[in-house]
């Protein structure tokens, strides 16, 4: 006879994506800046399509350079769908276009998978790359689907409002991506809990011993990427929604690399890290953008920093943090924390004068030697600015040298500590 096993609540579990999504729901009403709900849109879509590219890089090992194929393929298939909708060909809702997006990248996912998950490792980029430039060509080379480099356009709003949705208000539009976002967040983290997540990373980790016990990698890893092909065509799905535009942009090579920074800043070895990373990410393109055209500067650098120093990424920083916090520890790092920061805000403020100087000398001083930096007015051909701004920068760097040296000798502490409790 059968017997029922009970299984305790996971309150931590159901706490962390209970706030997730009540947070979803409220920033839109906290947060009311012009920019805001655009930003907060492109987050969305960015949730999506790096957690289904993570699928590929943290759980498969999967390296793509070409991942903006599947969603950009989606894109172009949902702005089609609008386009037939809005001519009375065929009724479908708009809710539910991203799932036509879904279908077309997991369609594409299986026409190109197969051939490129035969390979692994630095083969499999190459031909991910590949594949991706060729997709980009087509994109200029057949106007009749692609709309060359204008792109096709489309209206979401369509037909009488239900309910009072019509898509027309862009708060709606958010709406609409926060409910895909949320449905796709859940399926994709059930997917890593299923016996097909698990070999995917058994043949990330070991893809000899996998085939030794009888599974084929070949096909764990094309069945992966169809699966990440299908979350990103939703992703593009909701970016035409949300754009009412799709273009050669979509399918081309600076998507498929901002993907792969927002996943790896974040921490491609963590589910929630490529959450972390898309809202890093697109603050800095779009908020940080909207103030210094030297973003990308800055978010290469960021980039760089967390290659040399943060592996992991952002969650990896988080999670070490974990066992601290359990053990009560924590109040050890208030102090080398605190001064961390102090020299690190002195550095930054360094190296953002130098950067935004060196930019506007260079751009625009021969029209206008006047700039304005943290509320202060300045003429960028005078001595005195630069030298203020390298002594920040060169003292600053000197001064965290100290402060970081102290972190480390702290943490060293709290690791011995840990380890005579776990002894």
């Amino acid at each position: 006879m059968a017997r029922l096993k009970y299984r305790p609540l996971n309150l931590g579990r159901w706490l962390v994506w209970g706030g997730t999504a009540l947070l979803m729901i409220l920033l839109p009403q906290i947060l009311t800046a012009g920019f805001t709900l655009t930003l907060l849109s492109q987050i969305g879509v960015g949730i999506i399509f790096a957690l289904s590219y993570n699928m590929l890089l943290g759980q498969g090992g999967m390296l793509s350079f070409g991942h903006a194929v599947y969603s950009g393929m989606g894109a172009y298939f949902t702005v089609h769908a609008l386009n037939l909708i809005s001519k009375g060909a065929f009724y479908f809702p708009v809710t539910l276009t991203p799932l036509i997006g879904g279908v077309a990248g997991a369609f594409f996912g299986v026409i190109f998978g197969y051939v490129t998950t035969k390979k692994s490792g630095t083969t499999f980029a190459m031909i991910s790359l590949g594949i991706g430039e060729m997709v980009a060509a087509c994109s200029l080379m057949f106007a009749g689907f692609f709309g060359g480099e204008a792109g096709i356009s489309t209206n979401r709003v369509i037909g009488e409002a239900f309910l009072g949705i019509s898509y027309g208000p862009s708060i709606q539009v958010y709406y609409l991506i926060v409910g895909w976002a949320l449905i796709c967040m859940v399926a994709m983290f059930a997917w890593t809990q299923t016996p097909l997540g698990r070999m995917a990373n058994a043949v990330r980790d070991n893809p000899e011993r996998a085939e030794f016990v009888g599974y084929d990698t070949h096909m764990v890893r094309f069945l992966t990427l169809v699966i990440s092909g299908f979350f990103a065509g939703i992703a593009g799905g909701l970016s035409c929604i949300n754009y009412e535009i799709v273009t050669a942009e979509n399918v081309g090579a600076l998507r498929s690399a901002g993907v792969l920074i927002a996943t790896f800043i974040g921490g491609a070895g963590f589910f929630f890290g490529p959450i972390i990373g898309s809202i890093v990410f697109f603050t800095m393109v779009t908020a940080i953008g909207s103030i210094t055209q030297a973003w990308a500067f800055y978010l290469g650098l960021l980039f760089l920093v967390i290659v040399l120093y943060a592996p992991g990424g952002f969650a990896s920083l988080i999670a070490m943090h974990v066992p601290v916090i359990k053990a009560r520890l924590m109040r050890r790092l208030w102090l080398p924390y605190s001064a961390a920061l102090a020299t690190g805000i002195a550095l930054l403020a360094g190296l953002v004068s130098v950067v935004e100087m060196t930019y506007h000398f260079s751009t625009e001083a021969g029209a206008n030697p006047n700039m304005k930096l943290f509320g202060l007015a300045f003429n960028v051909t005078h001595a005195a600015p630069w030298a203020v701004a390298s002594a920040l920068l060169v003292g600053g760097f000197i001064i965290s040298r100290f402060a970081w040296n102290l972190v480390g000798r702290t943490w060293a502490d709290i690791v011995h500590i840990l380890q005579e409790q776990s002894a």
